[in-house]
C-alpha cells in the first residue's frame, strides 16, 4: 500500500512549479501503478499551450474557473465539477480566469516520472 498526503508531497521534489502552474505529483511511474496522479494549480490569469503527444490525460476541476480551447475545435468552459478527457492527444490552450486559481486533479497514462514540464510545443517528453 502507498499512502501520501498533498501537504507532505508539496515539501518534496514531487512539487514542480512554472510561471503558469504548480503540479504536485502524488503518484508517479516509479510507483508502478500504470498511471500518474497529480493535483495541479493553474495560476489565475494565465494561458498555457499544451499538446500531450505522448500521454493521455483526464482532468477534474476541483475549484476555480477557466476554459480550454481545443485547436481546430472550440472553446469549452471549465468550472468545479467539470471533467475533460484528452483522449486524442488534443492540442489546446488552458486558461484560468482572473480572480482565482484553478485547482485540478489530473491522471496521466502512461505515467510521468515527475520532473516533466512542457517543451516549446506544449509536450511532455516520454521517458522509458
Amino acid at each position: 500500500m502507498i499512502l501520501r498526503t498533498l501537504e507532505e508531497c508539496k515539501k518534496t521534489q514531487r512539487r514542480v512549479e512554472t510561471k503558469n502552474w504548480e503540479s504536485v505529483r502524488l503518484l508517479l511511474k516509479e510507483d508502478k501503478m500504470g498511471f500518474s496522479f497529480h493535483i495541479t494549480t493553474i495560476f489565475e490569469g494565465t494561458e498555457t499551450h499544451i499538446h500531450y503527444k505522448n500521454h493521455l490525460e483526464s482532468v477534474y476541476c476541483i475549484s476555480g474557473e477557466g476554459e480550454i480551447e481545443v485547436f481546430s475545435d472550440k472553446t469549452y468552459p471549465i468550472k468545479p465539477g467539470t471533467l475533460y478527457i484528452l483522449n486524442q492527444h488534443d492540442e489546446h490552450l488552458l486558461r484560468a480566469f482572473k480572480g482565482q486559481d484553478m485547482v485540478m486533479a489530473c491522471v496521466f497514462n502512461p505515467p510521468i516520472t515527475g520532473m516533466e514540464t512542457h517543451d516549446e510545443n506544449g509536450v511532455y517528453p516520454l521517458f522509458d
